[in-house]
């Protein structure tokens, strides 16, 4: 297995990890976003990928800009508009897509399981269900990424 891969792998489990925090306290610790920013620095440098990096940060700050708009209007909490951006930095344009596809599909199975009483929710201020967007993003960036990065 190559470094890159190894790289990969760390980011995966890094963002089950962050999955796991936001399921159980609804939090999203910022050293485990930086770690995960960190981590595909570092994988840009492995495979090359200098010349698309701008490409790449200035995806992700778009992003991060548009889901600040989401956060502002009660939207998703901070934990998820930063997760997001990194994702999206992870992702890139080539893999946005399916990226953004699959986060979809996960959002509303996670709402509806939500819904049905299959997973833990919390009561926000306003009197809405405050679900944690974390899992959705995890599971949606390991599929990206094994579809850019593993294939």
């Amino acid at each position: 297995m190559s470094w890159a891969n190894t790289v990969v792998l760390a980011a995966c489990a890094l963002s089950l990890y962050a999955a796991w925090a936001d399921f159980r306290k609804f939090t999203i610790r910022n050293g485990l976003v930086l770690a995960l920013a960190g981590l595909f620095l570092v994988h840009a440098l492995l495979v090359g990928q200098c010349s698309e990096l701008k490409w790449d940060l200035a995806f992700a700050g778009l992003m991060f800009a548009l889901l600040l708009v989401l956060y502002a209007m009660g939207g998703m909490g901070g934990g998820d508009v930063k997760l997001l951006a990194v994702a999206f930095l992870w992702t890139g344009t080539a893999a946005a897509m399916p990226f953004a596809v699959t986060l979809a599909v996960l959002t509303v199975l996670h709402g509806a399981a939500a819904k049905l009483g299959w997973v833990g929710t919390a009561p926000a201020s306003d009197g809405r269900l405050r679900i944690p967007y974390a899992p959705s993003i995890a599971g949606a960036l390991v599929v990206a990424m094994g579809l850019r990065f593993l294939a």
